[in-house]
C-alpha cells in the first residue's frame, strides 16, 4: 500500500515513464533483433531498412488524428486502446514467417502507437505545472531512451537463451500489464483521483471544458515551423535507433554482445540528455521568464553541437571515437526534447494534444524515410559513417529553424461563438 501513499500526480507522472520505456522497447527491439530475423530471412540491409521504418506510414497518419482524439476523449480512453493494439502488434511480429508479415506487424505497431505520445502531453496539460512542464517532457523521454539503451542488450539475452521471437513476446506481455494498471492508476481530470491532495491540485492548471471544435488550419500553420525543426531532430534520432547495433556490428566486425554494449553507451547518454534537457529548459524559463531563451534558443544551441559532435566519425575509422563521438551527439540531440516537447503546450495549452501530433509529423516522416535512404546507402557504398552526414546537414538547417520558433506567442483560437456558428453553417 505504499504506492498508494505516493504523490497522485507523481504517480501518473511515473505511469508516463513507463508507457515511454515500453512504447521504445518495443519499438527498437526490432533493430537488434534484425541479426536473427535478417539471417532467417535473407533478408538486404535496404528490405531491413523497409521493416524498420513501416511502423512509421501510420504513425504519422495517426500523430494529428490521435491528438485530436485525445483532446476530444480523454487520455485514459485513448491509451488503453492503444496500449492493447501495440501490444498485440509486437506479439504478432514474434509470429511473423517472412518480409510481408513482418512488414504487416510493424504496421499495426504504428497503428497503436501514433497517438501515444500525442494523448501523454495531453495528460500532462492537466497534469503537470507549466513550470514544470519541461522537466516532465524530458523525464518522460528519458525512459524513453532507457528502452533504447536496454533493448539491444535485453534482445541480445533472451535471442542467445531463446530466440529472436521471444524477444517480442516478453515485450507484448509486458505492454498488456502497462495497460491494466494505467486503466486503474490514471483519471482524466485531476481533481476526481482519489489520492489528489488540495496541495497538489492548487499547482497544476485550472480545469477547462474539453475542445470538441479544432481550428484546424490555423493551427496547423502555427505549427508547421515547430514540425520542420522536429523532422531535423527526428532524422538523427531514427538513424541511431534503427542503425546504430547494426553499425557497430559490421563497421568495426564486433560480435553481438559487443555490439549490444557499445549501442547501450550510445542510448544510456541520451537518458542524461534527456533528463538533464528539461531541468535547463525550465530553470532558463525561471531565471529569465523567457520562453524564447528556455525553449527556442536551447533547441537552436543543442542542434549545433550535435553537429560539431558527429564531425569526428568523419576523419577517423576507430571504434572508441565513434562511441564517444555517437553518445556525444546523442546526448546535445536528446537535450532538445524537454523544450520541444514543452513547446506545444506552451503555445497551444487548450489543444496540446492536437498540437503536439502535427509536431510530431515531423519526427514521424523522418522515420519513413531515414532508416530506408540509411539502408540503401550502405547497400550501395558499403559506408557506414555517409548516413550520418545527412544528420549533420539537417541538424545544420534545425540551428536556424529552431530560433524562429514563437514559443512566446501564444495561439489565439477564433472564439467559441465564431466556432459554433462555423460548425451550425457547415464552415
Amino acid at each position: 500500500m505504499r504506492f498508494l501513499r505516493l504523490r497522485a500526480t507523481n504517480v501518473v507522472l511515473l505511469m508516463l515513464c513507463l508507457m515511454y520505456f515500453i512504447t521504445y522497447l518495443d519499438r527498437v527491439n526490432v533493430s537488434t533483433a534484425a541479426s536473427g530475423f535478417g539471417k532467417e530471412f535473407n533478408l538486404s540491409k535496404t528490405e531491413i531498412g523497409l521493416v524498420f521504418s513501416a511502423f512509421a506510414y501510420p504513425y504519422l497518419v495517426f500523430q494529428i488524428i490521435g491528438g485530436w482524439v485525445s483532446d476530444k476523449f480523454g487520455a485514459h480512453k485513448t491509451l488503453i486502446f492503444c496500449g492493447t493494439l501495440w501490444a498485440a502488434a509486437t506479439i504478432l511480429t514474434g509470429y511473423a514467417e517472412g518480409l510481408i508479415s513482418l512488414l504487416a506487424a510493424r504496421l499495426l505497431l504504428g497503428f497503436g502507437e501514433g497517438a501515444t505520445f500525442p494523448a501523454a502531453t495531453s495528460a500532462m496539460s492537466r497534469w503537470v505545472a507549466k513550470e514544470k512542464r519541461g522537466f516532465a517532457q524530458g523525464l518522460t523521454h528519458a525512459f524513453s531512451r532507457i528502452g533504447n539503451a536496454v533493448a539491444p542488450a535485453a534482445v541480445v539475452f533472451v535471442m542467445a537463451a531463446y530466440g529472436w521471437r521471444q524477444s517480442f513476446f516478453i515485450c507484448g506481455i509486458i505492454s498488456l500489464v502497462w495497460v491494466a494498471l494505467w486503466s486503474w492508476v490514471f483519471t482524466e481530470e485531476p481533481a476526481d483521483h482519489r489520492f489528489i491532495t488540495r496541495e497538489e491540485l492548487a499547482a497544476l492548471p485550472k480545469p477547462k471544458k474539453r475542445n470538441t471544435y479544432v481550428p484546424w488550419g490555423p493551427l496547423f500553420r502555427r505549427m508547421m515551423p515547430v514540425a520542420l525543426v522536429y523532422f531535423c531532430y527526428g532524422w538523427t534520432l531514427w538513424l541511431f535507433l534503427s542503425w546504430i547495433p547494426q553499425y557497430f556490428l559490421h563497421n568495426y566486425d564486433m560480435d553481438l554482445k559487443k555490439s549490444a554494449l557499445f549501442s547501450s553507451g550510445v542510448f544510456f547518454a541520451g537518458v542524461i540528455g534527456d533528463t538533464l534537457g528539461g531541468i535547463v529548459s525550465d530553470r532558463i524559463l525561471t531565471r529569465t521568464g523567457s520562453l524564447k531563451k528556455a525553449r527556442s534558443y536551447m533547441v537552436s544551441v543543442c542542434m549545433l553541437l550535435t553537429l560539431l559532435s558527429l564531425l569526428p566519425m568523419l576523419v577517423t575509422h576507430d571504434a572508441h571515437v565513434a562511441i564517444l563521438s555517437l553518445s556525444a551527439g546523442f546526448f546535445f540531440a536528446e537535450m532538445t526534447i524537454g523544450p520541444m516537447w514543452a513547446i506545444p503546450m506552451d503555445i497551444a495549452p487548450e489543444y496540446s494534444g492536437t498540437a503536439s501530433g502535427m509536431m510530431n509529423t515531423g519526427s514521424a516522416m523522418a522515420a519513413i524515410l531515414s532508416p530506408v535512404v540509411s539502408g540503401y546507402l550502405i547497400d550501395r557504398t558499403g559506408n557506414w559513417e555517409l548516413p550520418f552526414i545527412g544528420s549533420m546537414v539537417l541538424m545544420g538547417i534545425g540551428v536556424f529553424l529552431a530560433a524562429r520558433i514563437q514559443p512566446d506567442s501564444k495561439f489565439q483560437p477564433i472564439p467559441s461563438s465564431a466556432a459554433e456558428a462555423a460548425m451550425r453553417t457547415g464552415t
